[in-house]
């Protein structure tokens, strides 16, 4: 059984083991869309792309996942003790939204296109689930 300060250093890993495999899926998601929108549009810079990412609505379905890694950032930052529920709610927030569906919402829909389409979006897919599934905390 973990005292009190050993759960809070679980906790702490865990938030931040998600958020890292989090990212990976963010970056690799935005990849997959930058060269969709590429492809139409010709090339844009590392610049160009961040103004997309922020306004285009083409990109727009990524903003739910950017919000949860800044969920999880404001955890990981927060001046108190991270709460069990906490950890519950985001865990299953993650877990709602990476749940890809081609009759949902516009994420599950463009989700589970990618994953059809995209190996690599699959293994970090995975890679999250297998997280949030463990029974590290």
């Amino acid at each position: 059984m973990l005292n009190t300060s050993q759960y809070q250093i679980s906790q702490h890993q865990h938030l931040s083991e998600l958020r890292i495999k989090l990212l990976h899926l963010h970056k690799l998601l935005l990849d997959t869309e930058r060269l969709t929108y590429e492809q139409v549009r010709g090339q844009v810079s590392r610049g160009e792309l961040l103004q997309l990412v922020i306004s285009h609505e083409q990109f727009a379905w990524l903003h739910r996942l950017s919000e949860l890694i800044i969920q999880i950032d404001e955890l990981l930052h927060a001046n108190e003790s991270v709460t069990s529920e906490a950890i519950e709610a985001i865990d299953s927030d993650i877990r709602t939204l990476l749940s890809p569906d081609e009759s949902g919402d516009e994420f599950a829909m463009k989700y589970n296109m990618t994953l059809q389409h995209h190996p690599d979006v699959v293994l970090a897919h995975a890679d999250v689930m297998m997280l949030l599934t463990s029974d590290s905390i």
